[in-house]
């Protein structure tokens, strides 16, 4: 029993992070902060794993070695094992004692926020779309019904996340950051990320939030600086300087009775 429990930790234990069977189902983590979140993964389906085999082994011994015999008469009634019952009541207790702890240290590592970065976003979640503030340069996105949001973001530079809701709940989730954080009506969230990897990825809200949730996605460009600020550039040349307040898009009309769409700021 001690033997197979070794082998299972020993295979998981030994599977590079850089593979799907490794991450357990994880994606590649693409920020400085992804491997803390994915070795607490990896440690919590160890343990998980660990205290599988274990149960199993004793059911199976208990199984075995108490099974009933040819000839033999009802097993001796026992009221209750003092042993025992101390046994798991502590031991569960050390466990879930183990797991709080772990899991403190790593959201402090994951919620550390430095207010004397420089590069930062405001995120607003409104139904069912988003919107993106980059508060340092003085410009803005967002996305419509028929084409997701896009966020750009520097590579290698640490950028402040500002969440906030001008409705209900939503959730910014970017699955490759390996963290999400919920966006709540009248409470400014914050954090911060670093990502290391250039690429696109995708993010989407993690929060059922009505009708169009579904429908609630965006695109993670990380690029280069110089790719970050030609872009910034260009978001100003079409008059998107400033900032939203809700990014929705609205109905508009005139006196002639022609209708459009604009963004409300």
């Amino acid at each position: 029993m001690a033997a197979g429990a070794g082998a299972v930790l020993l295979v998981i234990s030994g599977c590079s992070q850089d593979t799907e069977l490794g991450r357990l189902g994880y994606p590649a983590p693409i920020t400085e902060t992804g491997p803390t979140s994915l070795q607490f993964w990896q440690g919590s389906w160890i343990a998980a794993f660990g205290v599988g085999v274990l149960t199993w082994g004793l059911i199976i011994w208990a199984v075995v070695a108490y099974r009933r015999r040819k000839n033999e008469g009802a097993p001796i009634q026992t009221r209750y094992n003092l042993p025992i019952e101390i046994a798991y009541t502590i031991v569960p207790t050390i466990m879930i004692a183990a797991l709080f702890a772990f899991s403190m240290r790593d959201q402090a590592e994951l919620t550390k926020v430095n207010l004397n970065n420089p590069n930062t976003v405001g995120v607003i979640g409104f139904k069912w779309n988003w919107g993106f503030n980059y508060l340092t340069d003085d410009a803005y996105e967002t996305g419509t019904p028929n084409a997701p949001a896009e966020l750009w973001l520097p590579v290698g530079e640490a950028t402040t996340f500002k969440l906030t809701s001008p409705d209900v709940i939503h959730s910014f989730w970017v699955p490759s950051f390996l963290f999400k954080m919920d966006v709540i009506p009248g409470r400014e969230n914050v954090f911060q990320i670093t990502p290391n990897k250039i690429g696109v990825y995708t993010g989407k809200c993690a929060e059922l939030c009505g009708a169009y949730h579904s429908q609630m996605l965006f695109w993670v460009h990380v690029v280069s600086k110089a790719d970050y600020q030609a872009h910034i550039a260009d978001l100003k040349a079409h008059g998107q300087s400033g900032t939203l307040q809700t990014g929705r898009i609205v109905t508009t009309g005139n006196a002639g009775g022609n209708t459009g769409q604009q963004i409300e700021k």
